[in-house]
């Protein structure tokens, strides 16, 4: 990017005159027992940044990062962004198949870790990854993991870099900044090219609707690998607020975290509120009521017992709930669900509070809110109906995705418009509905997953002949993930452990097997199906043949129901 007018482009960096400044002397990220002030939090970004020009970082290198949430995973993000490199972050819950997928598809001259995946290493060979250039620990590993891999380290980095060395941002081609990964319709991750102008509108819109400020103290429970996650992370950048970072979200923890550091605010997915509120019901007494007054919600609806319980123990919290996605630079509606000031709960809500299902559902959906003030949306409609494919588009939006060719001049009205592959529609009122998923994706626990990434991993077990995955509604994870199978001829069924399986020489299979034949797949195991139905008829299919995915998912919920009721 020519900076004959850099003056005015936008850049995530920006924050860091306002933390040496401002909040100089103000404790703003907390990592164990470690702290920083504004300054020391800006000089460590700086110095690092020095470092990586120093080793030869150029702008529009792409350097990968997997690790867990700590204060120098946020340096780095913002380092590797001040040199004009582009931020690939990596889930490290991935196994080393997906992580080396997605390095192949991004290229990046650099990986840095922590011990989170070091058993990547273990699979990996020199060229693996051709266009790699260095490793880097993020802490200090062990001597023999350093010299077998020619190791550096955060703080070799730092120490030799130079201090005289002239800083000034720089900026990629486009002002692409970070490559957050998600799923593409195969399953296989699909990087999604952020620039700091959408990160940027991103964070203002939050500190507009939640209102982040910087007294806030905000506890990290998404990981920074997560659009979630990174997008809070830099709406508290900005206003300057305190980060409490545990390595990953584990109840325990988090409500320590919340107790000691006196917290205030924190994002959910369902199945994080529920692991929350199901340890806060065994404490003798809980002091995180008193300070949490801002619970922003995503990854799917919250059940009405979740919401009632989390009134209950943050009594003071204003309750958010946020709808979007990764190419959207995460939330493109809000809603408020509870208001403490006015000890209310939103219209939609009151609807039903007095209904026990797993969800907010009405006839026309499930009611996300309005847009942010940045968002321009519309219903795609395909004849009379209101209900359509929810389009978006503006300066919030992904640039693309990595590696495709930029898009040439739109020739319909509905080119110049992203499709979410949602389908909703907007009341008079301007609240967005949501109906569902156009692509049959199944998002579980604030993940993504794809029927046909999992369909392919059962579909390689010599027992399995016919397979589709589904999900249904759960409380806690928002949907959870069955796995229909038909088995071959010959083959047996048993509900038994593996210790109860028949010792005879029959080919048997179980849920049990299933999942460890997964897990030896490297399936990730969130994606791996916690229950397993045998299907002993043929699947329902149109004349093409094409699987009535939809029918399936009401038969596995109704079979679930009746077992539930014969208990």
């Amino acid at each position: 990017m020519s900076s004959k007018f850099s003056y005015s482009e936008p850049h995530i960096c920006q924050c860091l005159t306002r933390l040496s400044t401002l909040r100089s002397d103000d404790v703003v990220t907390i990592t164990s027992n470690r702290q920083k002030t504004g300054k020391q939090f800006a000089d460590e970004v700086l110095c690092l940044a020095r470092g990586l020009l120093q080793l030869g970082v150029a702008t529009g290198d792409v350097v990968a990062i997997s690790a867990f949430n700590s204060d120098m995973y946020m340096e780095w993000l913002l380092a590797i962004a001040f040199v004009g490199g582009i931020v690939a972050p990596l889930n490290y819950r991935w196994s080393f198949e997906e992580a080396r997928l997605a390095m192949l598809v991004v290229r990046p001259v650099m990986l840095v870790t922590d011990e989170s995946c070091h058993c990547w290493y273990s699979n990996f060979q020199k060229d693996d990854i051709p266009s790699l250039r260095w490793h880097v620990s993020l802490n200090s590993p062990s001597s023999d993991f350093m010299k077998m891999w020619n190791v550096l380290t955060t703080e070799m980095l730092k120490k030799n870099s130079v201090s005289s060395l002239p800083l000034n941002y720089c900026w990629a081609h486009e002002g692409a900044v970070i490559i957050c990964f998600t799923s593409g319709t195969t399953g296989r991750p699909k990087g999604v090219t952020l620039s700091h102008a959408a990160l940027i509108i991103q964070s203002l819109s939050k500190i507009a609707i939640v209102g982040y400020g910087e007294d806030d103290v905000y506890l990290h429970t998404a990981p920074l690998c997560h659009i979630g996650g990174l997008s809070s992370a830099m709406t508290m950048l900005m206003v300057g607020g305190c980060h409490v970072l545990i390595p990953k979200f584990e109840p325990k923890s988090a409500l320590e975290a919340i107790e000691r550091h006196k917290v205030t605010s924190f994002i959910t997915v369902p199945a994080i509120m529920a692991g929350i509120i199901s340890l806060i019901r065994q404490k003798e007494t809980w002091k995180g009521m008193e300070t949490v007054n801002k619970i922003l919600n995503g990854g799917g609806g919250l059940s009405i017992e979740l919401i009632k319980d989390a009134t209950l123990f943050f009594p003071r919290a204003k309750l958010l709930s946020a709808y979007g996605m990764t190419e959207t630079c995460s939330s493109l509606t809000f809603t408020t669900i509870y208001d403490p000031t006015m000890k209310t709960y939103s219209q939609h809500h009151q609807t039903v509070a007095n209904i026990k299902y797993t969800s907010v559902h009405q006839p026309q959906g499930v009611c996300v809110g309005k847009t942010a003030p940045h968002v321009e949306l519309k219903i795609f409609v395909d004849g009379s109906s209101p209900v359509g494919r929810i389009l978006t588009r503006g300066p919030h939006l992904m640039l693309r995705y990595w590696g495709e060719i930029p898009a040439k001049a739109a020739h319909s009205s509905n080119e110049s418009w992203f499709d979410t592959g949602d389908v909703g529609s907007i009341d008079e009122y301007g609240n967005v509905w949501l109906i569902g998923r156009a692509k049959g994706q199944i998002k579980s626990g604030g993940e993504n997953i794809y029927p046909e990434e999992v369909e392919g991993i059962l579909l390689q077990h010599p027992g399995i002949v016919g397979t589709v995955i589904v999900g249904v509604p759960d409380a806690n994870l928002t949907e959870m993930v069955v796995a229909c199978v038909q088995l071959r001829e010959h083959w047996h069924w048993s509900h038994g452990s593996f210790e109860h399986l028949p010792k005879n020489k029959v080919p048997v299979l179980s849920g049990a097997i299933l999942r460890r034949y997964c897990r030896e797949k490297n399936l990730t195991g969130f994606k791996i199906p916690k229950v397993f139905i045998l299907w002993t008829g043929t699947f329902p299919a149109t004349t093409t043949g094409k699987i009535k995915r939809d029918q399936v998912r009401r038969e596995v919920i109704s079979h679930l129901q009746s077992l539930h009721s014969s208990l």
